[in-house]
């Protein structure tokens, strides 16, 4: 029983933190989207598509918490989860799971969506390290990420201060 203890108490911390970031990021406001435009001439009926497309802060909020259910899964390099992931393989199937289609390596992703400033980041931003890129991680907050960082090392929460800062976008 011992011998399974320390498994439980860094499984209940994960649990703990990860709703602590989910109840964060719940309150924080939503990136700014566009106002809706009114039209010029009136609207004409038709029908809503079967599922609507989730909004960009909402994906990136549900992508988020899906990369934080992760944490403690193990790396491995070219794995795209569910079981195991690579850096990229965690935040494409996250994204994926939240609604939004992301390019599979790290260099792909750090081209799409738009360039934010390193002050300007916000949860569920993509953060992508080293020149040229060669890894990415999603931000939650206060300076840190959720990523899949090395065979040594499972999905995890790590400071950003700890890796080459090369750009972030949002997605």
């Amino acid at each position: 029983m011992t011998k399974h203890l320390p498994a439980l108490a860094v499984r209940a911390a994960v649990v703990t933190t990860t709703a602590a970031i989910a109840s964060v990021v719940a309150v924080l406001p939503a990136a700014a989207e566009p106002a809706p435009v009114a039209p010029a001439v009136a609207p004409v009926a038709v029908s809503a598509p079967a599922a609507a497309a989730p909004t960009a802060a909402a994906a990136r909020s549900t992508a988020l918490q899906h990369a934080m259910s992760k944490i403690g899964a193990p790396y491995r390099y070219g794995a795209t989860g569910p079981n195991a992931f690579d850096c990229s393989g965690l935040v494409s199937w996250a994204f994926k799971k939240a609604g939004k289609s992301l390019p599979r390596t790290s260099r792909a992703m750090s081209q799409v969506g738009t360039p934010v400033s390193r002050s300007e980041l916000q949860p569920g931003d993509l953060v992508f390290f080293y020149k040229p890129v060669s890894h990415v991680g999603i931000y939650i907050g206060d300076g840190k990420i959720v990523h899949a960082s090395t065979r040594k090392s499972p999905v995890k929460i790590s400071d950003m201060g700890r890796m080459k800062f090369n750009s972030a976008r949002r997605v």
